[in-house]
């Protein structure tokens, strides 16, 4: 049988690292999609954008 406490105390940098990119990636897009709830609205920046101009920020 297979320890897993002897595995992962082996190998805690392959498991720790791949976990802390996931939680990092999805901490990421949260925020990105806080934000865009902003986007174009700020009063300095704001302007009417031009037909068919995309959005500054996505």
């Amino acid at each position: 049988m297979v320890n897993l406490a002897g595995i992962l105390r082996d190998h805690w940098v392959n498991v720790l690292v791949p976990i802390g990119f996931v939680i990092g990636w999805y901490l990421d897009r949260r925020n990105d999609e806080k934000l865009s709830a902003f986007r174009n609205k700020s009063m300095l920046y704001k302007r009417e954008l031009k037909p068919g101009e995309e959005v500054t920020w996505r």
